[in-house]
């Protein structure tokens, strides 16, 4: 039987398969955005041909494509920062996650499209598109997170947030292999790239428009409020929310703990390229190569986790995987310049973690919130990560232009993890998880 359905959310859509097999597709459809355009090909396609060896001319001063790639990293988390928890509470008041969902995937998709038109020196252009990209692939992702709890039951959401990312993780890594495949049969690698970059519009628009139909119907619009009107009281939820959250101070632990492990998470995967790139010297192939090693294994391992956590525990399973993290990202900063073999060896350690660490944190917390709120409460978790997001690139950038190596930056990305880790290990999951029951949220 099925218990503590919101009135909001329809009964006979939870663990249903046709809507889950919907719900994990979509990870699919986005995934190709995360490894190809966000991953391996951008940053390389930066560093190459954007940017070039000798660093380029922006804000007054000459940046390597690290730093300035580090900068822009961390910029688009802020201004997702000051934006996604409303845009939660406003989809979460009028139930039209879905809504906001499929205009994430259209402006996103389009916007991948342009792309096919960025070349060498075109520093303007590449920003407000990769600005563009990150606030419709994260923000998409806050309202596709947010069913993950009103499709499932505490029983079932560790199983169903694993298939989502190890269906992403293939999805994305075919993506990226076809890319890879295209690139090398090509005579003009750059325009090749180009086209790959532009391709991730076909690949997230099209299935897409296979998975979101199947979403239809999980949620029960609440109509009657004018645009005016939603704002205004997705801001009140917001702020209502922020003030109430003092008194579940397991959920914010564990808020805590995630803002800085998934910090040094979401830096390694956005740094790794331009690291290998620059510091290491290394050819965008083996770069590409790294990541489908990274993507494949990464299946593995997200199923690995939650077989692992039905043993020993969430919390615990997640703990371990962490442990295996600092590990992994540690050996990175000995990594010796220009030689292939060491570097995808590091990146299937990385892979066999990356799946496992956060799946098993996007079911956790999704075991934790209040169904009415799911996706202000998932608006909250994005905005964590990405407030924390926003200074693990800087970090990252700052140390890599003061002492003019990307290897003393690696070290800020361990001391993340390590922290974060921490804090995780004193988080009490039962309680949080009894806590979401006395959560009524006010209404307007």
């Amino acid at each position: 039987m099925v218990t503590g359905i919101s009135d909001r959310i329809n009964p006979e859509r939870v663990n249903d398969k046709r809507t889950i097999f919907g719900w994990t597709m979509y990870d699919w459809a986005n995934s190709a955005v995360a490894t190809t355009m966000l991953g391996a090909v951008l940053p390389a396609y930066f560093e190459s041909v954007i940017v070039g060896e000798d660093g380029i001319n922006f804000l007054g001063r000459i940046w390597s494509a690290e730093g300035l790639y580090g900068l822009l990293a961390g910029t688009g988390p802020l201004i997702l920062f000051l934006l996604v928890p409303i845009l939660g509470a406003i989809a979460d008041y009028s139930g039209s996650k879905l809504v906001f969902l499929r205009a994430a995937a259209v402006i996103g998709t389009l916007t991948c499209a342009g792309f096919l038109f960025v070349g060498e020196g075109d520093i303007a252009l590449s920003i407000l598109l990769v600005l563009a990209i990150q606030i419709c692939f994260t923000g998409g992702n806050v309202f596709y997170d947010a069913f993950l709890p009103e499709i499932t039951t505490d029983d079932t959401v560790d199983s169903v947030s694993a298939r989502g990312y190890a269906t992403g993780y293939l999805g994305g890594g075919i993506h990226l292999a076809l890319g890879l495949a295209f690139i090398q049969l090509s005579s003009d690698t750059a325009f090749a790239t180009r086209i790959v970059l532009a391709s991730v519009a076909l690949w997230w628009g099209g299935f897409a428009l296979f998975s979101l139909p199947k979403l239809a119907g999980v949620e029960i619009p609440r109509p009657g409020l004018r645009l005016g009107q939603y704002v205004k009281t997705g801001v009140g939820r917001t702020v209502r929310t922020v003030l109430r959250l003092r008194h579940f101070p397991q959920l914010a632990l564990f808020m805590g703990a995630f803002m800085l492990y998934n910090d040094a998470i979401a830096t390694t995967i956005a740094m790794s390229s331009v690291y290998a790139t620059g510091t290491l010297q290394l050819e965008t192939t083996t770069v590409i190569i790294a990541f489908l090693v990274v993507q494949f294994l990464a299946v593995f391992g997200s199923i690995a986790a939650a077989r692992l956590s039905r043993f020993i525990g969430i919390r615990a399973a997640l703990i371990t995987i962490l442990v295996g993290w600092v590990a992994v990202v540690g050996t990175a900063y000995f990594l010796p310049t220009g030689q292939m073999l060491p570097f995808i060896a590091t990146a299937a350690g990385i892979g066999l973690v990356l799946g496992g660490a956060q799946s098993l944190s996007r079911s956790l917390y999704a075991s934790m919130i209040p169904l009415d709120a799911s996706a202000e409460f998932f608006g909250f978790y994005t905005v964590f990560s990405k407030f924390a997001a926003i200074w693990g690139p800087l970090i990252f950038s700052a140390v890599r232009e003061g002492t003019g190596s990307g290897r003393p930056a690696i070290l800020t990305v361990v001391g993340f993890l390590i922290v974060g880790t921490l804090l995780l290990a004193m988080v009490n999951v039962d309680e949080a998880r009894e806590s979401r029951e006395g959560w009524a949220l006010s209404q307007p």
